[in-house]
């Protein structure tokens, strides 16, 4: 039996002799969701509070079993992780702010809703949100799109008066499919590329990501929504600057009173169109050489820092016109949306930092090496070494690309089109989104909810997609192997 024998070097850091490599991990996984737990479920510690303890209590624990880890140095990594995260959500985060007041308050929200409803009645409006949201997270990334949705999602609550479990779910999971299974989304673009980087495995991807991700999302958004709506009510709540009351005061606004449809859709269009720009350019400028003439102009309007600023500048001009009052106070709101916003960016990128915290165990690699070798097909076995290392460390897009490295070697041992292994770890990389997924935040935060009921109408519409999904890419490779 492998001992180990600890002591301090000269250099501060926890020294280590010979021990078993999955000791560290598994002692940083299993000590991390013990501490998240208490923190948050049975202490019910503030959000930020819980989840930066935590994540320093997980880097405790590295810093006690890895060599390479100096303990002094954990509440700097810790950090420097949250600035890495914040760096990721903050802008796109405090414009989402602004964008979700300034449609709220403007009755632009509400004129987008009314023109759903015209199209589709009250009872298939969850179609409408679905679409939509899958449309847009191919070009856009699901983060992104949920802040520019969920307005919509509040406003049609607060316009037919129920069903925000159902909006919330359809919302999630349409874009979660897209983002997940179609390139050029990062994930399945980076996937794709690992295992065997030519257009016809990225122009087979989309096919396949498609055709899984539209049932899929379907069962997954719809299906199940409608299951937890009946049995769970979400009311709205105060979140983003915006109030229940404000909702439903625009709810029973004229239409006369409202924006125009297409100045109510502008800060949409605007946001959608820029990152789209920039998405289509840097994966095709390959194909067509002529675009690299304007990649570095689509690259910086393509940027979501960038992208969303002007989608709020929009917004925000809309909500001045339709409302009367001086700039003073059009100016307060907007900075009252943004302190909301800034407590939600930390948040979420708290939670990024306990994953990072988390992953810096190695967890990931060390489950992957254990599953790697298992006797099951290799769609089985990507998916599994996807969905487990997801769970672990919290990120989709460092599951995916950490499965795809594993699973390269073994490409030509599949008897099917490698678009199938792409879609699949993609399905696998999606699963059981929680504490350390700084997406279960946004949802959380941004739609107002409590954390049961996230759990409840996000995290079981994550796991049922990933679930769901590999049924069907099974099913499709053995009628349509595409060998």
């Amino acid at each position: 039996m492998l001992q180990s024998r600890t002591f301090i070097a000269n250099d501060g850091r926890v020294r280590f002799g010979e021990m078993p490599p999955t000791l560290p991990a598994l002692a940083a996984l299993i000590i991390g969701v013990a501490v998240v737990v208490l923190f948050l479920v049975v202490w019910d510690l503030p959000a930020f509070v819980g989840l930066v303890l935590s994540a320093f209590i997980v880097g405790v624990v590295n810093a006690f079993f890895l060599p390479d880890i100096a303990f002094g140095t954990i509440p700097s990594e810790v950090a420097t992780a949250f600035g890495n995260n914040m760096a990721g959500i903050g802008i796109p985060i405090l414009m989402a702010a602004i964008i979700g007041k300034s449609m709220t308050e403007s009755g632009a929200a509400n004129r987008i809703v009314r023109s759903f409803q015209s199209v589709v009645s009250d009872k298939n409006a969850d179609f409408a949100l679905w679409g939509s949201s899958t449309l847009l997270s191919i070009p856009v990334f699901f983060d992104n799109v949920f802040y520019l949705m969920a307005p919509l999602a509040r406003s049609m609550r607060a316009r037919i008066g129920k069903n925000y479990a159902l909006y919330i779910a359809v919302v999630g999971g349409g874009g979660t499919a897209a983002h997940a299974f179609v390139p050029p989304t990062p994930g399945p673009l980076a996937v794709a590329q690992e295992l065997g980087a030519g257009e016809s495995i990225l122009g087979m991807t989309i096919i396949v990501g498609l055709a899984v991700a539209i049932p899929s999302a379907l069962v997954a958004g719809v299906g199940y929504g409608r299951f937890i709506n009946k049995r769970m009510d979400i009311p709205l709540r105060d979140t983003m600057g915006t109030s229940a009351e404000d909702l439903e005061r625009q709810a029973n606004q004229p239409t006369s009173n409202l924006p125009g449809f297409f100045e109510s859709l502008l800060p949409i269009l605007v946001a959608v169109l820029f990152i789209a720009a920039g998405t289509f350019v840097n994966t095709f400028q390959n194909v067509y050489p002529s675009l690299q003439r304007i990649q570095e102009l689509t690259t910086f309007v393509g940027d979501a820092n960038f992208a969303l600023t002007m989608a709020a500048i929009v917004a925000a001009l809309t909500y001045l016109r339709m409302d009367d009052f001086p700039r003073q106070v059009w100016q307060d709101e907007l900075t009252e949306a943004l302190q909301n916003g800034g407590n939600i960016a930390a948040i979420t990128a708290a939670g990024g930092a306990f994953g990072a915290m988390l992953a810096a165990s190695n967890i990931g690699a060390v489950i992957a090496d254990a599953l790697s070798g298992i006797g099951v097909g290799l769609l089985v076995t990507a998916w599994l070494i996807a969905a487990i290392v997801r769970i672990a460390q919290g990120s989709a897009t460092v599951a995916m690309i950490t499965t795809g490295g594993i699973m390269a070697p073994l490409v030509p041992e599949l008897t099917v089109h490698p678009a199938y292994l792409v879609v699949a770890i993609g399905a696998g990389g999606i699963t059981t989104s929680w504490y350390n997924d700084s997406g279960f935040w946004i949802v959380k935060e941004i739609g107002g909810l409590t954390q049961s009921e996230t759990f409840k109408a996000w995290t079981a519409v994550t796991s049922i997609l990933s679930v769901v999904a590999l049924f069907i890419i099974l099913i499709y490779s053995t009628m349509f192997p595409l060998a």
